[in-house]
């Protein structure tokens, strides 16, 4: 009797020790889930917190239109020799073709011309005139002296402003004669892109010839959403990464903010201007920028 009442004893304490266990475990299993499910909460709040308050603008390294110049032609010309060749530096005033067209010679030929006639009928009209003040000459004589002169003085006027298009001197060619080709020269240093020429190419007028980027002054042009144009302003300083430049930071200021968002993509155009220059950049390498907060 004895040992039975100590059996039952002890199976007694297993059966009332057995639930414990099994709510310590079951407390476990749940409150284990919900502890991760909470930290993971307030990760994305605080990743949502600090991408909208530094979003980040993708854009491209941009020449501003005061430092790329197109080299266009007024007047048809035929490639006599070119020294032209993409991604050569070129300084103001660097020759870069010459070219030839018959017409080249026969403006000239004008032009000179009507120097010496204006120069004649200048003459002959202050003549009429000194007649027809001392009442020696008729009106009519005198007003058909001036019509010939200014009109002569504006074909004079005129072809100098062609010789001047076209790149030529008036001065120089009135004192040096007439020259049978056109010289082609940089209107400012930068290097040469786009080249749509070689030697006996004819070239249309208003044909493109090449273009002279000046990467001094390069600048960023950003992408912007709507949603983001009460974070950005005039000013602003930003960092930014170029496409295949790894991980080198550079500078920029915010200079100008598009005033006309896109009806389809609800975006505008953002420029910076950039402190920090590099040998390396190129128009159109991708960029992504972020503002910097003081």
């Amino acid at each position: 009797m004895k040992n039975r009442m100590i059996s039952v004893f002890i199976l007694a304490l297993v059966s009332c020790g057995a639930p414990k266990d099994e709510q310590t475990v079951s407390i476990t299993e749940i409150q284990a889930p919900v502890t991760h499910v909470v930290i993971e909460e307030v990760d994305a709040v605080t990743a949502a917190t600090r991408n909208d308050t530094q979003p980040i603008f993708n854009g491209i390294l941009v020449i501003p239109p005061q430092r790329h110049a197109t080299i266009t032609l007024f007047m048809d010309g035929v490639v006599k020799n070119t020294t032209l060749l993409s991604g050569t530096f070129v300084k103001k005033g660097d020759l870069m073709a010459v070219l030839e067209n018959p017409e080249y010679i026969t403006l000239q030929q004008a032009y000179i011309e009507s120097c010496a006639q204006e120069a004649f009928l200048e003459a002959e009209y202050r003549r009429q005139e000194m007649l027809f003040g001392g009442e020696a000459a008729s009106q009519k004589t005198f007003q058909q002296s001036k019509a010939e002169y200014l009109s002569m003085k504006s074909r004079r006027e005129a072809a100098a402003a062609q010789l001047s298009l076209l790149g030529f001197d008036p001065a120089r060619t009135l004192a040096d004669g007439i020259v049978p080709h056109l010289d082609l020269r940089s209107p400012i240093d930068g290097y040469v892109a786009n080249v749509q020429i070689n030697i006996g190419k004819y070239i249309p007028a208003g044909s493109a010839v090449c273009d002279i980027i000046d990467k001094n002054k390069t600048m960023i042009k950003l992408t912007i959403y709507e949603k983001d144009i009460e974070k950005i302003k005039t000013g602003d300083k930003m960092e930014f990464r170029v496409n295949g430049m790894g991980t080198r930071v550079f500078d920029a200021t915010v200079i100008s903010l598009g005033q006309m968002v896109d009806v389809v993509s609800r975006s505008l155009e953002v420029y910076a201007s950039v402190n920090s220059m590099d040998a390396q950049f190129r128009p159109g390498m991708y960029v992504n920028a972020h503002i910097v907060k003081d």
